[in-house]
């Protein structure tokens, strides 16, 4: 089991109910495939530092998270398709 962090940001134009249901799916993407969550990290609404698929902000997240090797690579394949993920990355933490 390895350590580590996924930085994600959501589209701004999500409602409430929405963004929490986009999280959480998240969330169960990840305790479905093995993986323990140690830490959530909620930024909220920030300004980004570049137009990414015409939005200005975006909902960062992130997700400290224990597992083995192939599950960031399937969580990168899931995100990839996402509609309301604009950006993401998984690292694995030294520790």
């Amino acid at each position: 089991m390895s350590q580590y962090e996924l930085a994600l940001v959501l589209n701004p134009n999500l409602s409430d109910d929405d963004l929490n249901s986009q999280f959480d799916s998240i969330k169960n993407m990840l305790e479905k495939s093995g993986a323990s969550i140690e830490k959530i990290d909620n930024w909220g609404k920030k300004k980004l530092a570049y137009e990414i698929k015409k939005c200005n902000l975006g909902f960062f997240y992130f997700i400290s998270f224990n597992s083995s090797a192939n599950v960031p690579i399937e969580l990168e394949a899931k995100l990839r398709i996402t509609e309301n993920v604009l950006r993401y990355l998984i690292i694995r933490k030294d520790v």
